[in-house]
């Protein structure tokens, strides 16, 4: 009686930075999610909006990331918003 399983599961982490400064010193340059670059989400797509829910910028894990600008214009110091769709792999 008592008798207990050891059961392993594989998960996967989904992370992003809470801040970013594009201000082209080579530290904290540009944005996007951490953990879905990777199959079956190599085709994901992330957005960026402002606060007013104006889309800024698509991007793809894969990418850069986002630098902070919009149409080559560096946005201001603000709270921005995202959205991200992606495949939660089969498990």
């Amino acid at each position: 009686t008592g008798e207990c399983s050891i059961s392993e599961v594989e998960i996967g982490i989904i992370d992003y930075p809470r801040f970013f400064t594009p201000n082209q010193d080579g530290f904290h340059d540009t944005w996007n999610i951490i953990g879905i670059g990777v199959a079956p989400n190599l085709n994901a797509q992330i957005y960026i909006f402002d606060r007013y829910g104006k889309l800024l910028k698509q991007l793809s894990p894969t990418s850069q990331g986002w630098d902070g600008t919009f149409n080559g214009q560096p946005m201001n110091s603000d709270d921005y918003w995202f959205r991200v769709n992606y495949t939660e792999p089969d498990g």
